[in-house]
Formats: structure tokens, sequence, C-alpha cells
């Protein structure tokens, strides 16, 4: 049986998300992300608004390691 989530907890988890968006946001390199062919710049945009990096790689057609390496390269944070 399933139970109702209370809405006091998904507007928490909502503003969490907000919260690690933003961040990603603020600290990415733009002008790398602006830089990089279409596929793996939608992806990189992809990461930064849904924080999906296995989605993210699939997207972009690579390993996670090689897009973790490709994350870092556009200074995008890993929020928790």
């Amino acid at each position: 049986m399933l139970y109702p989530i209370p809405e006091e907890l998904l507007e928490e988890w909502r503003r969490e998300d907000e919260e690690a968006r933003e961040i990603r946001r603020r600290h990415a390199d733009w002008k790398f992300i602006e830089k990089q062919p279409p596929k793996i710049r939608n992806a990189l945009k992809y990461y930064i608004e849904k924080g999906d990096e296995r989605m993210a790689c699939k997207l972009a057609g690579l390993s996670l390691e090689d897009f973790e390496a490709l994350r870092i390269k556009a200074r995008i944070p890993r929020v928790s």
C-alpha cells in the first residue's frame, strides 16, 4: 500500500532541487560549455538543470568516467 507524501516534504524537496540547480548554474563555466559540440553541450546543460549524471552520460554518448572529467572541466559542481 502506498501512502501519500506530505505536501511539506514535497515542498522541501522542490526547494532543495532548486537550490542545487542554482549552485550548478552559478559555478558552471558557460564559455566552456557553449564551445562544446551540440551533443555534449546539451548533456552538460541537462546535468545542470536536472543533476542526473547517468542520463547526461547517455545524452552525451560518454562513459560515466568521461562525463565526470568533462563535468570537472566545465566547473559544474556535484551537489547532493
